[in-house]
Parts: structure tokens; C-alpha cells; sequence
């Protein structure tokens, strides 16, 4: 079990995707995105496995929810900075996390 205060830990922050695109040399097929956390944090990278669900202009001006405080990883020769959260589908397929309505970039999720 994780106590509360390991949940404080994570830095979980709402931004607006600004691009997205296929991720070359990825195993399974993945996009690269460029994603706005507002003035505190700015544009951070990620990498994830959306294409089932997602073409890459559509997730474009989405707002999704990241974990923002991970150190960097590098996925395919890119270097992942945050991790965008999701949930499976039925097919086991990835389906972003988002907020209800829209609120500013680097809003902290608690």
C-alpha cells in the first residue's frame, strides 16, 4: 500500500499538447509529443503509445495529465521528460487521461 504522503510526492500536472508525431525507431508504434505545463515548468517531451486510438493531429490542443517529476528517459533515441497518463481500453489499447473542462497549463492535480 502507498501512504499518502508517497502520493504528495508525485508532481501530477494538466498541459496542452502542442505537437505530436510518429516516434522513429520505437518497437511498438509510438508518438513523440511537445507538451505546454504553463510558465513554471514550460514545454516538457514524451513518448507513448496512443496510435491505436489517436492519430497524431487529433491529439493536438488536447489537455492531458502527467506525471511531471520522473527523471527523463530515453525512448528510441528521444528523450522522454514526463509521463502522460492513461488507461486501457477493452483491447488493452491506451486512452489519455484528460480533465473535464478546460483549465490553465500546469495546473497541479491533487
Amino acid at each position: 500500500m502507498a501512504t499518502f504522503d508517497e502520493f504528495l510526492n508525485l508532481d501530477l500536472r494538466v498541459g496542452t499538447i502542442l505537437t505530436a508525431a510518429p516516434l522513429e525507431g520505437a518497437i511498438k508504434p509510438a508518438y513523440r509529443m511537445e507538451i505546454d505545463f504553463g510558465p513554471e515548468i514550460g514545454v516538457k517531451r514524451s513518448s507513448g503509445q496512443y496510435t491505436v486510438n489517436y492519430d497524431p493531429e487529433a491529439m493536438v490542443g488536447r489537455q492531458i495529465v502527467a506525471v511531471v517529476n520522473f527523471p527523463p528517459r530515453r525512448v528510441a533515441g528521444f528523450m522522454s521528460e514526463v509521463l502522460v497518463l492513461a488507461a486501457p481500453d477493452p483491447q488493452a489499447a491506451h486512452v489519455l487521461l484528460a480533465v473535464e473542462r478546460p483549465v490553465p497549463n500546469g495546473g497541479r492535480i491533487s
